[in-house]
């Protein structure tokens, strides 16, 4: 079908408008091909402190440059340095680890490897002639995308917080698996009683949960109820969010992740702000052996649209109102799609505040006398 084509080619352009055509004809998602006849090397596995170190020019010494926060609660985000009994600050030296100095000319994470499995005892001052030094015993961890993860996250939840006043509440869905669930569970339902909820789909890894998340943010009012002793009101059912709602897509939103916005407009929840995501939702159900060890999966189901259509697949979902997260602006510290997301909830807030309504005079209940 693509002769035709060929026969009018005349520029590069051209050529490459045609292949990209092929490519796309040929390509589908979740065609993938693991393992096999090559060996990942062992890696040591090094000790991290859930901070950054930063070399301080003056002192050729390394300072503790930021420290990861945490939720020290769950053992996924537990961040060493900020667990009882440590306390160290940002901005302090780290001198020594287990006694061995630390030099501005060797690498401070060569002095952490192969320790990630033992205290460690770190020595600190407020100084870097260390006159104040102490020594600190401290856990350490094996990996710290997940305290950076829960900073960014953190950061967008009290962005939003504050440009809207306290109306909107923020969260991320990694993933439409495991972790996903968790940080639904953990966000949604203690902010369920805000006024609006902005929902961040990006750089959603996908899964099969979406279904379960669109039930509950699809729960209407139906009433109110009041507890004797007290004047705020709750909601029936439970837990449901009486406001507006929208969703920040991006462009590695994918696969549960490019139909959680799908249907979050077809449920008719809210407007998709962003950029189009990813376009793979054919998914796999088995696996193919290879000779030689590795596993190809092979896609075997598709998504169609209400009407029977084929959607989404090598297309995406594409947002109402697109925005872009240019480098200059990120690099600024700004995040263009989540502030449009506030802008765009806090105009429907504008004209319906979604309050609950008072608690009403208590019924009176007796009759009037006979006469």
């Amino acid at each position: 079908q693509y002769e035709p084509l060929l026969e009018h080619v005349s520029h590069r352009s051209d050529l490459n408008y045609v292949i990209g055509e092929m490519v796309a004809e040929l390509n589908i998602g979740h065609a993938y091909i693991d393992g096999g006849d090559w060996v990942r090397p062992k890696r040591a596995p090094v000790a991290l402190l859930g901070a950054r170190l930063a070399l301080d020019p003056a002192s050729k010494k390394y300072k503790i440059a930021k420290i990861w926060r945490g939720h020290n609660a769950e053992p996924k985000y537990r961040s060493p340095l900020t667990e009882v009994g440590v306390d160290v600050k940002e901005g302090s030296y780290l001198l020594a680890v287990n006694g061995e100095e630390l030099r501005a000319d060797v690498d401070p994470y060569s002095v952490l490897r192969n320790k990630a499995d033992a205290p460690l005892v770190l020595t600190v001052a407020s100084t870097a002639d260390g006159k104040d030094k102490r020594t600190v015993s401290v856990n350490p961890v094996r990996e710290e995308g997940s305290l950076i993860y829960l900073d960014w996250t953190e950061k967008n939840r009290l962005a939003v917080d504050k440009l809207s006043g306290g109306k909107i509440g923020y969260m991320h869905i990694p993933n439409m698996g495991a972790e996903g669930a968790a940080e639904f569970i953990k966000w949604y339902y203690p902010q369920a009683r805000k006024n609006a909820m902005l929902i961040d789909d990006r750089a959603n890894g996908g899964g099969n949960i979406s279904a379960w998340i669109i039930d509950r943010l699809s729960r209407k009012l139906l009433g109110t109820r009041f507890n004797r002793l007290a004047e705020d009101p709750g909601t029936y059912p439970d837990v449901v969010m009486r406001g507006p709602m929208a969703m920040l897509i991006s462009e590695t939103s994918a696969s549960d992740g490019d139909i959680f916005p799908y249907m979050f407009r077809e449920s008719g929840l809210g407007p998709l702000i962003g950029k189009r995501t990813w376009g793979g939702v054919i998914g796999i159900t088995n696996h193919g052996q290879l000779i030689d060890g590795g596993v190809t999966n092979v896609p075997q189901f598709g998504t169609t649209s209400k009407e029977g259509r084929h959607v989404m697949e090598g297309e995406g979902v594409a947002p109402d109102i697109e925005v872009e997260n240019d480098p200059a602006s990120e690099i600024a510290g700004r995040d263009n799609q989540l502030e449009r997301g506030v802008a765009e909830l806090m105009k429907k807030l504008a004209i319906n505040p979604y309050d609950l309504p008072p608690r009403p005079a208590d019924p009176i209940k007796t009759k009037a006398p006979l006469k």
